[in-house]
């Protein structure tokens, strides 16, 4: 070899050396950062595969056969880091003592290969052979994922393994001949290059799709907070991602013991049998479920179908991981994620896996406090409604005893003093005293009536809720001149008694309020049966006023606030919608029937 071709292979050597400890130092920084077995070898290989390179270097230096026997041994040992690296990625196999055995191999065969043949090609072949299988099989496992996980940096990962793969073919022949120089060395560095970028390329693809679906999972659960919302984001928001196809969520009960919530996916049809998986390797080993309670989650790459399991639940996929849920410091459960490829979130830390067990931990909290409120809201309000009932049965009374005694009182003194006008002007006398007794009891049977009206409109028990709606309005029209036009739906079937009362109640307030505030000339009114529910809507065309997006309805008007009070405590929801110059728009909406116990 020239001189000038001897500086330009070590020149080559070199800067191919000093790229692939740079992916090296890549493979070693994701290790570190996610404890992934399989980045720490592969890191050990491209270590290994840059001290081959260094080797060479020597030997193309030197020219002693020693380096060549020690390029061999390095390319050896390259290549079986390359397959444990390959078998723990694809498969997640377990070490094993018996494999220290084969770190010898390549240093008997370099012996054999160095010393003992003498020819090039014999000598190179096997080695360099069984480093292209290799690099091939890595191409497949990266193929395979690629297949499962819909991965873009496994498909780069696959091709350049793959092609690089076939090229460690040509190198004896390249070599023999001469023509290694340089474009072989330049096909090197350019898999290497795409194997690093490809790897960094999964890498974030990896996280993307974690935080994307932490991101998500988190939007769903603050859009609603009702427990069945809840569960059903957190079983099915995972499925978005490409390798995940089950989940389950087991959830602790008062003694400590784990009860399925619910499932998605492959996961859905497990039930209390699940239970019944012992940890790998440990067939005495208490149950999976359990094992995260130390708020460590367990990733489980090759989990056994348990004796007890429906045939086919488990074996079918077998990489998992197990999140533990706590509420507070309380455990309150395991959250499990099952996929197709070698971990649900390929590249993420336990420490993510950890945020979203918490995560998850934190919705269902919220949902247990949101349930627990939503049911003290219906105890309110049942309460409040029980409360209404039984004023409108005190003000029915009420007016009744009005009306039947206290008016009956009334009328027969007011018949008294006519038979006593009667006598006084038989006998000459002054009547004018009497007269004005006999106004005044009239003035008061007349208050009384009107009290009793106002106590329970009588109305509503002669009529009925339409026939006394349209009498309200005829009358306010008549005394007010205000055009109302009321649009009734005949209803199926009578409404509850307090549901009546507020419906008259809240469209009397409307009408009063305006006839003192709005200057309308014209209301609209509607009443409709709405599904279960009775839709009352009163418009008019007055002056309107500002209402603040998001305010509550009625906020610094009585009259609306107590409209709104009686329509909530008959279980129903009142809205205000007005705008200056716009007029005001009334909507109460109330289960007609929801109250008929």
């Amino acid at each position: 070899m020239s001189p000038s071709a001897l500086q330009l292979e070590l020149s080559l050597v070199i800067f191919q050396a000093s790229v692939t400890l740079g992916i090296a130092g890549l493979f070693l920084a994701l290790a570190a950062t996610y404890r992934k077995r399989y980045f720490g070898i592969w890191g050990g290989a491209w270590s290994v595969y840059a001290l081959r390179l260094a080797i060479i270097a020597l030997f193309l230096w030197t020219g002693n056969q020693n380096w060549l026997f020690w390029h061999q041994v390095a390319t050896g040992w390259t290549t079986l880091l390359l397959l444990w690296a390959a078998l723990v990625f694809a498969r997640q196999l377990p070490w094993d003592r018996r494999y220290y055995l084969l770190s010898a191999v390549p240093v008997i065969w370099s012996y054999i290969a160095i010393y003992r043949i003498q020819n090039f090609l014999w000598a190179a072949l096997p080695a360099v052979l069984f480093l292209s299988l290799v690099t091939l099989w890595t191409g497949v496992v990266f193929l395979q994922y690629w297949r499962r996980a819909a991965s873009k940096g496994a498909a780069v990962l696959a091709c350049a393994f793959l092609l690089w793969g076939a090229h460690h073919l040509d190198y004896t022949f390249l070599r023999a001949r001469g023509a290694w120089v340089p474009w072989g060395y330049y096909l090197d560095l350019l898999f290497e290059l795409a194997v690093g970028g490809g790897m960094l390329l999964l890498v974030l693809e990896d996280q993307h799709r974690g935080m994307a679906a932490l991101a998500t999972m988190s939007g769903d659960l603050q859009r609603s907070l009702r427990p069945a919302d809840v569960v059903t984001a957190v079983l099915e928001r995972p499925l978005a991602l490409p390798p995940v196809v089950g989940c389950a969520l087991y959830e602790e009960d008062a003694a400590g013991a784990l009860a399925f919530r619910g499932g998605s996916g492959v996961c859905a049809r497990w039930d209390q049998t699940a239970l019944a998986i012992a940890a790998p390797g440990n067939a005495d080993a208490e149950p999976l479920l359990a094992a995260p309670r130390d708020g460590v989650p367990l990733v489980v790459h090759a989990w056994p179908k348990a004796a007890s399991a429906p045939d086919g639940l488990i074996a079918p996929h077998p990489y998992a991981a197990f999140l533990p849920v706590f509420m507070g410091e309380r455990p309150a459960g395991t959250f499990v994620i099952v996929a197709r490829a070698r971990d649900p979130f390929a590249s993420m830390d336990r420490g993510f896996l950890r945020a979203l067990g918490q995560q998850i931990g934190a919705a269902l909290q919220h949902a247990e406090l949101y349930a627990a409120l939503e049911m003290r809201s219906a105890e309110l309000a049942r309460a409040s409604t029980s409360l209404l009932r039984a004023a409108e049965i005190e003000r029915g009374r009420i007016a009744r005893e009005l009306h039947d005694e206290t008016g009956q009182v009334l009328t027969a003194i007011k018949l008294e003093l006519a038979e006593l006008e009667r006598s006084l002007v038989g006998a000459g006398m002054n009547i004018d005293a009497v007269d004005r007794a006999r106004d005044l009891a009239g003035l008061a049977l007349e208050s009384i009536r009107a009290t009793a009206r106002g106590l329970r409109p009588a109305v509503l028990d002669d009529l009925g809720l339409i026939p006394a709606l349209r009498a309200l309005a005829e009358d306010f029209a008549g005394r007010t001149g205000v055009v109302v036009n009321l649009s009734a739906t005949p209803l199926p079937a009578p409404p509850a008694p307090e549901v009546e009362v507020a419906v008259y109640r809240v469209f009397q307030e409307a009408l009063t309020n305006v006839a003192r505030h709005s200057g309308a000339t014209h209301v609209d009114a509607r009443l409709a049966p709405d599904g279960s529910d009775l839709l009352l809507v009163v418009q008019d065309n007055g002056h309107g006023f500002p209402v603040e997006p998001g305010a509550n309805a009625g906020a610094g008007h009585a009259g609306l606030a107590g409209m709104k009070e009686r329509v909530v405590g008959a279980g129903g929801r009142f809205q205000v919608a007005s705008a200056p110059g716009r007029g005001v728009r009334l909507e109460a909406r109330l289960p007609s029937g929801a109250n008929d116990a």
